[in-house]
């Protein structure tokens, strides 16, 4: 398995390239990027920007791994208003877009929610019809990912939906697509699950790892927490993936609600690193 870090990761006032050479300090070889509406991969990045962007990350020694959005929390693919279906559907044809330019075979697509507890005033969908328009959303997206060569991977998240491995996997399944697969959240199912259980079913279908701890006595998004700190049985989590015969990248997020180190951030680049180091050889 490969190693590589999540932009999310850095709580520093440091550009793109300050964040690729810490990085890459720490012992990463893969680097994860966002889509944002003013990052160096925005809505607006020209082709040239997105080329100079995967060019940088190449005079570094880094791969670029993952294309992940924050811009999914407020624009929900299930909402009840067309006009915000419509936008999450651009924005997912934007990030495929990106990533094809970018040379990234693999985006992280939150498909829809039921409900957001973090993001005040979230709408709530009927679970049911979550499921339809979420289905809706991620096949109209299918030709596009395929004509990029770019695999959309649906991602366990804190959005009241797809709550089992069960129904992940029958999710996916329905579009019978190489395309579409599943970007595995180790800690998300801390407070509902087991990830070991959730890697022995989704098998195959897992096409990229997240990696960062959770405390369950906390029981909000307040447990997340470094590596290592937490409650995830990581023994068992790297049992279940070399089971299945993953090989592919692991990617460190720590996204908490407040930055893990008030000062000196880039500690957690390095701590985050040599976690991994001993989580991968276990």
């Amino acid at each position: 398995m490969k190693k590589s870090v999540s932009i999310c990761c850095f709580y520093g006032n440091w550009s793109l390239e300050e964040k690729f050479v810490l990085a890459k300090e720490a012992g990463f070889t893969g680097f994860e990027v966002d889509l944002s509406e003013d990052g160096p991969v925005n809505l607006a990045s020209s082709v040239d920007e997105l080329k100079a962007v995967r060019a940088l990350a190449d005079g570094h020694g880094l791969e670029l791994t993952g294309l992940m959005s924050f811009l999914y929390w407020g624009a929900n693919a299930a909402s009840a208003d067309p006009a915000v279906r419509d936008k999450a559907a651009k924005l997912l044809a934007r990030q495929i877009e990106c990533a094809g330019i970018l040379g990234i075979d693999t985006i992280l697509v939150v498909p829809g929610a039921v409900g957001v507890d973090f993001v005040p005033g979230a709408e709530v969908v009927r679970y049911d019809t979550a499921y339809e328009r979420a289905t809706d959303f991620i096949r109209a997206a299918i030709p596009l990912a395929e004509k990029a060569g770019v695999t959309i991977a649906v991602e366990n998240v804190w959005n009241k939906f797809l709550l089992s491995p069960l129904e992940m996997r029958a999710f996916v399944d329905q579009f019978g697509s190489d395309q579409v697969g599943v970007y595995f959240d180790v800690a998300n199912t801390l407070a509902f699950g087991y990830p070991e259980h959730w890697i022995e079913i989704l098998g195959s279908r897992i096409k990229r790892v997240h990696v960062k701890d959770y405390r369950r006595n906390v029981a909000t998004v307040d447990g997340f927490c470094d590596l290592l700190s937490g409650d995830v049985n990581w023994p068992a989590v790297m049992a279940a993936l070399r089971q299945i015969g993953y090989e592919g990248w692991v990617t460190a997020e720590m996204i908490p609600p407040v930055p893990f180190y008030k000062h000196c951030p880039e500690v957690l680049i390095h701590t985050t690193s040599r976690a991994m180091d001993a989580i991968l050889k276990l």
